[in-house]
């Protein structure tokens, strides 16, 4: 490609020279995730995977897309940009684990008003790591220039992943019955979802990012970019121990809408208050907002970043499984029978 070049198309503020060195950069990062079954590298016009499916009677494909949302400003405000790729990889996988299936592969797409190939390959750094916890590959993606879209200092990034479950294993709603245990699984923070509403109530700036608060341990920024925590090996594991009947990545919309979407309609889930573990950075959001806890168990993960339902006999099982995963876990409530969804008293 070393005579691809448009001195037209840089004018109007696409150079695709950096592009070039965009992948050059990032190709060291994309190579850790290279698993059994990645076949090619990047550069093509597609990403070729070819799944093992020893074992597997009715392979399900499932996939599951996501994006970072807002919380990107963050990382402009502060110039770091390797971690939000993590965060990416995260809403992706965290969704295909809950129908019980293990992600195999992932691409992700940038958007960005100027392409800075530095800064590009720090994102997909990010990428490649939340790849690398994840188990899967990265097996392809697209940088796209957008000058006069948006801003040359800004960018968006999303992605999608595909991974596989046997059709007898996939996770069935309708298995569970009152009495089920509710198992919660500590989140790292605020994860990917609610950041306008956390940018509107710290009014968000590089002088208040770079505040600490001993209530965190940390900045304010340093906080708000912890990536999301990515679940897939823990609950992998955890499907091999117990019978999971039913997961829930709390995402946006917090417990009220992302548990119901686990359950059937005559059940709901009762979880005692007292028994979240609400982690300070949303007391801080919570005090400085002035927003009432509904809102927030309705917008935010609380401290919970996944919810598994298992029978009660195995409750202390799953517990002790996933602690030995390196997960903090602990007994959040119960399934009872009712159409409310969430009670959380």
């Amino acid at each position: 490609m070393n005579n691809s070049f448009s001195e037209s198309y840089k004018k109007a503020g696409v150079d695709v020279t950096a592009g070039y060195k965009s992948v050059e950069l990032m190709k060291k990062h994309i190579a850790r995730t290279m698993i059994p079954g990645a076949l090619s590298g990047i550069g093509g016009f597609g990403g070729l995977f070819q799944p093992d499916l020893t074992g597997i009677s009715e392979p399900v494909l499932v996939s599951g897309t996501d994006g970072v949302g807002t919380k990107v400003k963050i990382a402009f405000i502060l110039d770091k940009h390797d971690t939000v790729g993590i965060d990416c990889v995260a809403m992706c996988v965290n969704d295909i684990i809950c129908c019980g299936a293990k992600p195999l592969f992932f691409l992700d797409y940038i958007a960005c008003g100027k392409n800075i190939p530095e800064k590009i390959a720090d994102i997909v750094s990010g990428v490649a790591e939340g790849c690398v916890q994840a188990g899967c590959a990265l097996i392809g993606g697209e940088t796209a220039e957008h000058p006069g879209l948006m801003a040359e200092d800004e960018y968006d990034l999303a992605g999608f992943s595909v991974g596989v479950v046997d059709k007898s294993k996939i996770l069935q709603p309708d298995t569970q019955k009152a009495g089920d245990v509710l198992i919660a699984i500590k989140s790292s923070g605020v994860h990917s979802n609610g950041f306008s509403l956390v940018r509107r109530v710290f009014d968000v700036n590089e002088e208040k990012l770079n505040m600490y608060f001993d209530d965190l341990g940390a900045t304010l920024g340093e906080t708000l970019l912890t990536p999301t925590r990515i679940y897939v090996k823990p609950i992998l594991s955890l499907l091999d121990a117990v019978n999971v009947k039913s997961i829930s990545h709390i995402t946006g919309g917090g417990f009220y809408e992302n548990i119901p979407r686990s359950l059937p309609k005559n059940l709901a889930a009762k979880i005692e208050r007292n028994a979240v573990q609400v982690l300070p950075i949303f007391d801080l959001i919570a005090r400085c907002g002035s927003i009432p806890e509904r809102d927030m168990f309705n917008t935010f993960n609380m401290g919970v970043g996944m919810i598994v339902a298992v029978d009660k006999t195995e409750a202390d099982k799953a517990v002790e499984v996933l602690k030995a995963a390196g997960e903090d876990a602990y007994i959040l409530g119960e399934l009872v029978e009712s159409e409310e969804g969430v009670i959380i008293c």
